[in-house]
């Protein structure tokens, strides 16, 4: 019944989500060039997506909404896909965007601490879709930057922007030589120290 539908749906949405690795490409458009204007304005834009063939498709969603070009009467100059320089340190991006819920349109700012853009796009995907319910397809990224630890607003972010940071050591299993090991001991291990 309605149920089974439901669970059907929940299924097939972690599928997707699981498929879906994000990448960052940058696309360069025009309005194909016409004797009336030979040399048409070229827009560039800045997308996630998990492979160029759904960023082009992005590209041609978006720019039909900003200005009057479709991919009947424009053409696609680059697709190139984006790498970060370093992604051994960790760092705070910001991102605005707006998703599609079952009752509306909603704008929202979100921070996230990740080693690159990729991975906190990835965790806003990951983060929408527990917390509010939202599908890949429904949410659209409007803006993202990297954030000065000072310019930081989220608690979830600001908390590890600490110099004395500690994090508890709970409930470690000692390592014992493989000589002394055994499948059942007398007496359960202490893990407290």
């Amino acid at each position: 019944g309605a149920q089974g539908q439901r669970i059907t749906r929940l299924v097939h949405h972690r599928r997707e989500l699981a498929r879906m690795t994000v990448k960052s490409f940058q696309i360069l458009g025009r309005m194909k060039p016409s004797e009336k204007d030979p040399e048409p304005k070229v827009y560039r834009m800045k997308l996630f997506a998990k492979n160029d063939v759904c960023a082009k498709s992005k590209f041609w969603y978006f720019i039909s909404k900003l200005r009057r070009v479709k991919k009947a009467n424009g053409q696609i100059l680059t697709c190139h896909e984006l790498h970060e320089k370093n992604t051994r340190v960790v760092k705070n991006y910001g991102v605005w965007l707006r998703y599609e819920s079952r009752t509306g349109t909603h704008n929202m700012y979100k921070e996230y601490r990740e080693l690159s853009m990729n991975s906190a796009i990835q965790a806003v995907y990951n983060d929408l879709a527990g917390r509010n319910r939202a599908r890949p397809r429904g949410i659209q990224i409007i803006r993202t930057v990297e954030v000065k630890p000072a310019s930081c607003k989220r608690n979830n972010v600001t908390q590890f922007h600490d110099s004395k940071i500690k994090f508890p050591l709970v409930h470690r299993v000692p390592l014992v030589e493989k000589k002394f090991k055994s499948t059942f001991k007398a007496n359960r291990p202490s893990t407290f120290y």
